[in-house]
């Protein structure tokens, strides 16, 4: 099979004027736009109108190529054009030809040219307003979905979040985002390759289901190479078996290591020449989901080669709202980010897009079990014929193009529909609702059954099997806690639950000062400015954070102390949450925050911004996410009052430490324990032996602090392995707005690749920064004991450096 991509000699234009620009194929109108002059950034101050009214148009591609007399595409049988990924109402013309109408983002196109072809061939293709479309089609049927976008959204096949959402930009992108191709056919091709595997007695059997288009009675012969490279069957009939007596088993991170083979099929004719071939790199794994009744209900767990895994990771959106801003490079950065953060799972959320193969081969390398959701969220769909018949194209097409990966852990039916649809949001009454039931609890299970077998099919999140019942229910299935953040509950009401797998619960911040400058001039450097309120995309947003700060520090004297305050309420706020349910595991089984990262520049739930700084979160979920953690569940001011002024009971001051163990092997440990005043002296201390099982949460017991001043001492606490502190924390009685902090007089100096951090008293959430705040370092925004900490440069220059902690 021969592959000629088409990406040279484009050009486009505005189709109302006349003028043709240069175009980078792949690539978008807004790329374009912006490397002709023709617009200015979409991401900065208010120019997302301007994009959004750019859209109001229509666009025209066009492209030549030279094909000589004695061209083997000529001598092909058959000659498709080949789009990887059109966005997305368009028309598309060969030769002057018009070859179809393509509607629909997610999927893949191909068209027969080979009766077409000449020497000089022309390519056009004509992408239509999204703009217009949905207006049009939402007078028609106005169905409805998510309030914070464009209405008539659902009506087209295309990244939800494009048309907006609490966290992202109205700039509805278009154009030729992916390869383009001439794909040349000799006979035949594979319509589809399927590896299975069979996991018996420690050995691993591969069989392989190879299917050709027109189902030709040709031979497949497949070559399975191991990590090593070494092969271990070579050209065997697709219709034989492979045996691995002693396999290496992939794991997701913190389990064990991710050793990938190699499977090639190679499809043959008679003769024995190679028509097509599939070759693609798996991992030897069982991989599903446990729904054991016990005694809370029924669990729901990632069970990996046998073993429950907690899953820890966050939430993931598509990286840009300009898609040729996304590369590999820039994936692999972010996705490595979460492996030094301890993450083993991540959830590609369902109002994006299908993400590039290069993303889901670095979580194959990373151990990232992806939580894979299909493209559908918080809207309703009329299952016309036409629909159907468009999404399951759609389906079939990513499922055959992502289901080889070894970190493929479950495929979702949609974000957020069972319980809105359920609840009759949107207007979703009768026929929506039965057409929500055809589609995710009959059409996509019984295609997965088919397409993708041995992957684990669940019909939305949160869910509990299905059926609208009860989706969001505390002991069944997947769940969404908001209440922290929309509910305005304070961090502790996370105790007050045992969701079986929390798999969307956040907490907003802005990002950081010099992300902010990014997008603003000094005069909008104000969060209720304009230009700030249009990178805030959630209305009640700012109060909130302004509420939940008032509650918690000392009212900020200037932008940047916001910033960072805001920073660290997120920070805490799932820490409260994931030390919680950490805590509780075997009830408990999964932890995936909102959000891992943004598509632009705003304030929103994400951990890393979107120009790549770490906020605290990152740091804290690199401690909160580590494989053995120690954690307390201290009883003070937060869980028994709201007021200084309450008329209450005297506030009982008590710690409560446990250790988790996510690992494979025990542990031999020690918990050391200290309650300090506010210069760190230690005022009273204890410790105890521990030998903390495989996968095993472990609590001690109860102590009373009866005895600690509310407002001028603290319990710092210690894991200790082998003599080497391995995790830490410390907790305060009283919001820290009260506490009587000492000045620890911080230091901070330079040695090799090493920052040296030292305090003369108690510092809570130390912050070290350079002049353009990009380092990435080993820790960071963590508490000091009157002591010294040696910080890890991984990267960043430090031309200055900037030390602060909380209270001073």
């Amino acid at each position: 099979m021969i592959t000629r991509n088409l990406h040279d000699n484009w050009t486009m234009r505005r189709m109302d004027q006349d003028t043709w620009y240069k175009a980078v194929v792949p690539g978008t109108v807004y790329t374009d736009l912006m490397n002709n002059g023709l617009m200015e950034d979409p991401y900065y101050r208010d120019n997302e109108d301007k994009a959004l009214a750019l859209m109001e148009y229509d666009y025209e591609y066009k492209m030549s190529f030279t094909l000589e007399e004695a061209d083997e595409l000529f001598l092909c049988s058959q000659v498709l054009l080949r789009f990887e990924m059109l966005d997305t109402i368009a028309d598309v013309y060969f030769n002057g030809v018009l070859l179809g109408n393509p509607c629909n983002m997610h999927r893949t196109y191909e068209y027969a040219v080979k009766e077409l072809l000449k020497a000089e061939n022309d390519l056009r293709i004509v992408f239509h307003s999204p703009n217009k479309f949905i207006r049009e089609e939402f007078k028609k049927d106005p169905v409805l979905g998510s309030e914070d976008c464009s209405k008539g959204f659902p009506k087209i096949r295309k990244a939800h979040y494009m048309f907006g959402w609490d966290w992202g930009p109205r700039i509805p992108d278009a154009g030729i985002m992916r390869p383009v191709s001439l794909v040349g056919i000799n006979e035949t091709r594979f319509e589809s390759f399927y590896v299975r595997q069979d996991h018996h007695n420690g050995c691993v059997t591969l069989s392989f289901d190879a299917r050709n288009e027109g189902n030709y009675n040709y031979i497949t012969t497949v070559t399975v190479t191991d990590p090593q490279g070494k092969v271990i069957a070579d050209e065997i009939n697709s219709n034989e078996t492979v045996e691995l007596i002693t396999p290496q088993l992939w794991w997701p991170n913190g389990y064990g290591e991710q050793p990938l083979y190699t499977v090639k099929a190679s499809l043959r004719n008679a003769k024995g020449d190679v028509l097509d071939v599939w070759e693609k790199r798996i991992g030897l794994r069982t991989m599903t989901i446990s729904r054991e009744k016990d005694e809370y209900g029924e669990e729901f767990c990632h069970v990996v080669n046998g073993v429950k895994i907690f899953a820890m990771g966050a939430d993931y959106i598509p990286q840009d709202n300009i898609l040729s801003r996304v590369n590999k490079e820039r994936t692999r950065t972010l996705l490595t980010h979460c492996k030094n953060s301890h993450f083993n799972c991540i959830r590609v959320w369902g109002g994006g897009y299908y993400p590039e193969d290069e993303f889901y081969d670095i979580c194959d390398e990373l151990g990232l079990v992806v939580w894979q959701d299909l493209m559908f969220a918080c809207a309703v769909y009329r299952l016309s014929e036409d629909f159907e018949e468009n999404i399951i194209a759609e389906v079939i097409d990513n499922v055959r193009r992502l289901r080889h990966h070894a970190s493929l852990g479950l495929w979702c039916g949609n974000n957020e529909m069972e319980l809105f649809v359920g609840q009759e949001h949107w207007g979703a009454k009768f026929t929506l609702k039965s057409d929500y039931v055809k589609m995710y609890e009959y059409l996509f299970p019984k295609l997965l059954k088919k397409e993708d077998p041995q992957t684990y099919y669940w019909p939305a999140s949160p869910s509990s099997g299905g059926g609208f019942d009860n989706p969001n229910d505390e002991n069944r299935g997947d769940a969404h806690y908001w209440e922290v953040w929309h509910g305005n509950q304070p961090f502790t009401a996370y105790r007050q639950f045992h969701f079986r797998y929390l798999s969307e619960f956040g907490f907003q911040s802005f990002p950081a000062v010099k992300t902010i400058e990014t997008f603003t001039e000094p005069e909008d450097r104000n969060i209720f400015s304009y230009v700030m309120e249009k990178h805030q995309r959630n209305s009640a947003a700012n109060g909130k954070i302004m509420n939940y700060m008032s509650q918690t520090y000392l009212y900020p004297e200037s932008l940047d102390e916001l910033v960072y305050y805001s920073q660290l309420l997120q920070a805490d706020a799932i820490r409260y949450g994931v030390e919680h349910f950490r805590r509780n595991r075997g009830r408990c089984m999964g932890t995936v925050y909102w959000q891992l990262n943004d598509c632009w520049p705003v304030a929103s739930w994400a951990s890393i911004d979107y120009e790549g700084r770490w906020k605290p979160l990152q740091y804290y979920a690199k401690r909160f996410f580590a494989p053995v953690l120690i954690s307390c569940e201290e009883r003070g001011y937060l869980d028994q009052r709201v007021s200084v002024n309450d008329d209450a009971d005297p506030i009982v001051k008590s710690i409560k430490l446990n250790v988790q163990n996510e690992t494979m092997d025990g542990k031999d440990l020690e918990v050391r324990w200290q309650l300090r005043d506010s210069k760190a002296a230690v005022i009273e201390e204890g410790k105890k032996e521990l030998y903390a099982a495989a996968l095993s949460t472990n609590w001690l017991d109860e102590i009373n602090m009866d005895q600690a001043d509310l407002h001028e001492n603290y319990v710092s606490y210690q894991l200790v392995e082998d003599g080497n502190v391995i995790s830490e924390g410390t907790v305060l009685f009283c919001p820290p707005k009260h506490f009587k902090f000492a000045d620890p007089h911080l230091k901070a100096r330079l040695e090799g690749d090493e920052i040296v951090i030292s305090s003369d008293a108690y510092a809570k959430s130390v912050e070290i920064r350079n002049g353009n705040d990009d380092l990435l370092l080993s820790d960071n925004y963590f508490d000091l004991n009157a002591s010294e900490k040696r910080i890890k440069i991984i990267s960043g220059e430090v031309d200055v450096l900037r030390v602060r902690s909380v209270g001073i």
